[in-house]
């Protein structure tokens, strides 16, 4: 199989990602609608990177650069193209676009109980940062 095309989502590929995201990614997440999605792309046009093949959704990475930090997220490939080198191309991509960002260092939100992630990401490069740990708080609109 070729390499990987990868290329910003667009408006016109929402609906294609979030349906994408209920087969290939773990868990859900308070944004994982069609509005939150939408104010993604709006606000950084360049963050949803897609992983094409053959013009199929192979896989997808959030790469948001907030001007201080990198962070990674949704980082999904589909179960039936695992262990094709298109995980490693999404952070290649998204590695790329926060160096010309003048990013530092990416952190990645992987849960605690995917283990299959946690060996793609060590084999990324990628570490466990057991120093900090992450605390949320959902906001009411």
């Amino acid at each position: 199989m070729s390499d990987p095309r990868i290329r910003a989502a667009t408006p016109d590929d929402l609906d294609t990602v979030l349906d994408f995201w209920k087969t290939a990614a773990e868990g859900t997440s308070i944004s994982d609608d069609r509005s939150g999605v939408e104010r993604l792309v709006a606000r950084d046009p360049e963050a949803l990177l897609l992983a094409e093949q053959g013009g199929e959704l192979v896989g997808t990475v959030i790469a948001g650069f907030d001007g201080w930090r990198c962070h990674l997220y949704r980082l999904a490939v589909h179960p039936e193209r695992r262990r094709q080198g298109i995980g490693s191309a999404l952070l290649a991509a998204a590695e790329e676009r926060f160096v010309q960002l003048g990013g530092r260092r990416g952190d990645a939100m992987v849960l605690t109980r995917n283990e299959t992630a946690h060996h793609a990401w060590r084999a990324a490069g990628y570490a466990p940062e057991e120093n900090w740990r992450r605390w949320v708080k959902p906001l009411a609109h």
